[in-house]
């Protein structure tokens, strides 16, 4: 995916402190400091323009989201859309790379990950690099809590087929795994920008849940 430049993207980011931490400024270590509070962590890998994650925030006011997203031109979008949203105090954006968890988070801090259309790397030597491989669940669990959980959303079956036997041979519990999400819409469903436009053509949306055995 083609990005449009955004040149003034760095400067408004740095006006909004309040709502979204910039990792080039320093690995971020106490976020219960940050959201003030002792109430569960919620975090969305990727989180792109950010539908989904302020959707939740705003949906369940206990629970703290943060959405990290690697990309000046698309979290600014997500900074724009969490503004107009009244900048909800229990959401966070993260300019950040998620392939560094232990970077960003201290180890079980987190309750659950969310993993939403992730890029599916279709050739088999680009497996390492598929958010779902091993390599990235060891580091997921080190910065979940006991029994943490990843919720995992995809419109490519063959990423959902790969990412079922990955999680399975890591020794994660599944559960929830829907083969067709919007055949039987849960009411608490929150979608993404990608789940709308995906369904919108008719195409299935995978889904499932995994808890670590630990």
């Amino acid at each position: 995916m083609r990005l449009r430049n955004k040149p003034w993207a760095k400067d408004f980011m740095a006006e909004h402190p309040d709502v979204l931490i910039n990792e080039e400024e320093g690995a971020v270590k106490d976020w219960k400091a940050i959201f003030n509070n002792e109430n569960p962590i919620h975090v969305e890998v990727g989180t792109g323009k950010g539908q989904f994650v302020i959707g939740m925030a705003l949906a369940n006011p206990d629970i703290n989201y943060i959405g990290i997203e690697h990309f000046d031109n698309v979290i600014v979008s997500a900074l724009e859309k969490a503004i107009e949203a009244g900048k909800p105090s229990n959401l966070r954006l993260l300019r950040g790379n998620g392939a560094n968890m232990e970077d960003l988070f201290k180890a079980r801090e987190l309750d659950r990950i969310y993993l939403n259309f992730s890029d599916p790397w279709p050739k088999t030597r680009h497996a390492k690099r598929r958010l779902t491989h091993e390599s990235f669940l060891a580091r997921y669990e080190e910065v979940l809590k006991k029994k943490g959980e990843i919720h995992f959303k995809t419109d490519n079956r063959k990423l959902f087929e790969y990412s079922l036997v990955s999680m399975s041979s890591y020794g994660m519990i599944l559960k929830d795994v829907s083969l067709d999400l919007h055949a039987e819409m849960p009411e608490d469903n929150i979608m993404t920008e990608y789940e709308e436009k995906f369904s919108a053509k008719g195409q299935p949306i995978y889904r499932l849940e995994a808890m670590f055995n630990n």
